[in-house]
This record gives structure tokens, sequence and C-alpha cells, in this order.
């Protein structure tokens, strides 16, 4: 009996070396992984419907889906990127080249304002307008340089890029293909109980589902409606607002009007009011109203996670993985209950 112990204890050992090994190995193209996975997820009916058209041809189907995702999704996302870098590019040029005139703008908004909005900032003793305008056009100015030093690297690493795409469509091929079986030995292979692992698991396709469709569909929509409003009044770098305005869409209760309310308020206190007018009519009656019809179906319904920890697991994920982190936030945060779930029922 001791020394079946000893073995068990040691193949466990092994096993979770193994592990920590591989995905060690793995960790430098796990976005590709992750990104093959999701894939794998979202298009598994369109591979089951092909499989079964035709006739069980395993290989066929499953380079039909690649070839399908890399239509639907890969040419569609890089052609936008490369877009995106271009206006990254020229933005970080225009603000390393000349400091953008905010005392300038600074000025021109105090002129603008009525009397008892001055009165009023300076009862809340926030200091004088010129200190105020002192320490904002120091802020601006350092996020301006900022954002577009960040938004320059969208644009390097294309190595890496084509890499982490090839590994992905790689691996995707392959998910589709064999993706039952690695269910089926995964499942036989965990040493949590059938119903335990069904559920774990259900709730992993749940999430990614509602993570990726939901927010990446409210986001899209937002973004593209945001960003062809900025293209029509005639702001600059409508893409780079546009896109900017959809990640921010990815977070409740933060949302895409961190970006239009500025801009919107910016043109009626200067003067601008056509301008301030549609962007704030847009944002209010259009923008804010789709992500309020579109976020509890797409994707509270089916991660049934509160706003206040998609939000926080969000962030967070962002945080420490990029925009990778969207994803797996969330997918952490809702393991994390599932588990905890399961551990009370039990107990």
């Amino acid at each position: 009996m001791k020394k079946r112990t000893i073995q068990d204890a040691s193949l466990v050992a092994v096993v979770l070396i193994t592990t920590v090994a591989l995905i060690w190995v793995v960790l430098p193209f796990y976005g590709g992984v992750l990104w093959a996975v999701i894939l794998a997820i979202l298009f598994s009916p369109l591979h089951d419907r092909l499989e079964h058209v035709l006739g069980g041809r395993r290989n066929l189907a499953a380079l039909l889906s690649v070839l399908a995702c890399i239509f639907i999704v890969v040419i569609p996302a890089t052609l936008i990127l490369g877009a995106l870098a271009r206006q990254a590019t020229s933005v970080y040029q225009s603000v390393s080249s000349q400091e953008p005139d905010l005392a300038a703008v600074m000025d021109q908004v105090r002129g603008a304002m009525p009397s008892f909005v001055l009165d009023a900032l300076s009862a809340m003793n926030l200091g004088s307008f010129e200190e105020i305008q002192s320490r904002l056009v120091s802020f601006v100015g350092q996020a301006a340089q900022f954002i577009a030093s960040r938004a320059m690297v969208i644009g390097q690493g294309a190595a890496q890029f084509s890499i982490g795409l090839g590994v992905m469509l790689y691996v995707l091929f392959f998910l589709f293909r064999d993706g039952r079986g690695l269910v089926g030995s995964i499942s036989a292979a965990s040493p949590l109980s059938a119903p335990h692992t069904r559920h774990i698991m259900q709730k992993f396709v749940d999430v990614v589902k509602a993570t990726v469709t939901g927010n990446v569909v409210i986001a899209t929509i937002q973004g593209t409606i945001g960003g062809v409003t900025f293209w029509l009044v005639g702001i600059e770098a409508a893409l780079l607002c546009g896109v900017i305005m959809g990640v921010l869409s990815l977070l409740p209760a933060v949302g895409a009007f961190l970006v239009w309310l500025p801009f919107a308020v910016y043109y009626l206190i200067t003067g601008a009011y056509l301008k301030g007018i549609v962007i704030m009519a847009v944002g209010v009656l259009v923008i804010s109203t789709i992500d309020n019809l579109l976020r509890p179906p797409l994707v509270g319904r089916r991660s049934s996670l509160p706003d206040y920890v998609v939000l926080v697991s969000t962030l967070g994920g962002i945080s420490q993985m990029g925009m990778n982190g969207f994803v797996v936030g969330p997918l952490i945060a809702a393991f994390f209950i599932a588990v905890w779930s399961l551990f009370r029922d039990e107990q």
C-alpha cells in the first residue's frame, strides 16, 4: 500500500512538472494557441456542418474551416490593423514634430465659458483657472505623448505577429480535425467527476462565446459608428479614435463615452455647435443605446457574471496580458465562480 502511494504521488509530481514545462515552452505563443482555441469554439457549428456535408472527411472539412476563419476573421482584422498602424504612425509623427498648442486651446475654452462657470470653479477651491490650465496642459501633453508612442508599437513586430498567426492557423487545423478526441481525452484524464468536468468545460465554452462574440460584436458596432461620425465631422485620426472607442466598449460601466464626450464638450464650448451636437446626439442616442440593448442578451446571460466582476477581471486581464486579457480575465473569473460553486454544493 505504501509503495502504491509513493508511485501515485510520483506520477502526480511528474504530471505537474511536465505540464509546467510545457506551459513554459508554449508561453511565447500563448496568444496564437489561445485564439486557435477560441476560433475553434466559435466556428465549431460551421465545421460540424462541413464535415457532415463532406461525408466525414475530417482533413478536408478542417481545411475549409480554417479557410473560412481566414476570410471572415484574419484578412479583415489584418487590413484594419494595417490602416490603424499607418494612422497611428501619422499621429506619432505629428505629436513628435510639434507640441499641440494646448495653452491656446485652453484660452479659447476660457473665453467661451460663461462667467458663472468660472465663478463655480473658483468656489470649488481648485485653484485659479491659470493653475488648472497649467496642470491640464501638462497632463494632456504627457498623455498624448504616451498614447502616440504606444500606438507606434502597432506597426512594429511584424515578424513576431506573422509567426504567431502561423502558429494559430496550424493549431486551429488540428483542433478542427481532432477536437472531439481532445475533449474526450481531457474528460477521461480529469481527476474531477464526470458531471463536474462537463460543468467546467461547458462554462469555458459559454464564457468564450459570451466574451468574444458578444463583446466583439458590441465593440465593432460602437467603434464603427463612432469612427464614421468622427470622420463625417472632419476629425483627424477618426479610425484610431473609433478603435479606441471599440476597445473601451469592451469594459462594462466604462464605455466609449470616454472618447466621444470630451470631443462633443470641446466643440460645444468652442463654438462649433453643429459638430458638438452631432457627436453628442450619436453618442447618447445611438452608441449608448446599442450598449444597453445588446450587452445583456449577448454577454450577461451567457457568462452569468455580474458586471462588476466582468469589469475588474477584464481590466486585470488586459493589464497582465494585453488585449488577450479581455478574454482570459473573465474566463479565470468564471472558472473561479464555477469551481467554488461546485465546492459549495459538495460541502
